[in-house]
């Protein structure tokens, strides 16, 4: 993340961002990798501002931050009375339950490889009717190139991943590898 070239004047442009923006521009911190919590009140504020900024023309952002400026991260709807988050596209400790499939305990919501088996993935989740089932996703012998934009933008559109459809469909969990790449051995954080 940093000041757009277009910018004519950074001294008034700097002005005019908080303390925080400051920071993340001056070191050049890119909003994935912020100072601030997932979900505090500083991280939330931070993503909006660079999503107004961004908007405006006053910086330039990775296709990391623009992936996430454009999800509803930093924006909030009310759900059963509450105001929530709409969309914070990272895994978090509580998507990650323990469940029993087939008399085995296993952690829901958290992929891993699946050496030898038809897929090169597997998650175990729930479906629609709170079953847990177990999803393979991933073809074998190919390799995630989320990390080459090229390829990542034709993976997206091929995928249709601007709808991945619910978590027990294997769409959902192919659309979002980048966000499991440590659970997964990937190279790249990078989302699609």
């Amino acid at each position: 993340m940093r000041l757009s070239n277009e910018v004519l004047n950074e001294s008034i442009q700097l002005n005019d961002v908080s303390e925080g923006m400051k920071y993340h521009l001056d070191r050049q911190i890119s909003l994935l990798e912020s100072v601030y919590r997932i979900e505090s009140d500083s991280w939330f504020s931070l993503i909006n501002e660079a999503r107004e900024l961004w908007e405006i023309g006053q910086i330039d952002l990775t296709e990391d931050d623009l992936f996430l400026i454009s999800s509803d991260a930093g924006l909030f709807g009310i759900y059963e009375g509450e105001i929530v988050p709409l969309d914070v596209p990272f895994e978090t400790d509580e998507e990650i339950l323990e469940a029993e499939y087939r008399g085995k305990k296993v952690k829901l919501n958290r992929p891993f490889r699946t050496p030898g088996g038809p897929r090169k993935f597997g998650v175990y989740t729930k479906n629609q009717k709170g079953n847990v089932v177990k999803v393979g996703f991933g073809e074998p012998g190919m390799r995630v190139n989320n990390a080459d934009p090229k390829k990542a933008r034709s993976f997206v559109k091929r995928m249709g991943c601007d709808n991945p459809g619910p978590k027990w469909k294997a769409k959902y969990w192919s659309c979002n590898v980048g966000r499991y790449s440590k659970l997964l051995g990937l190279s790249s954080k990078r989302t699609w």
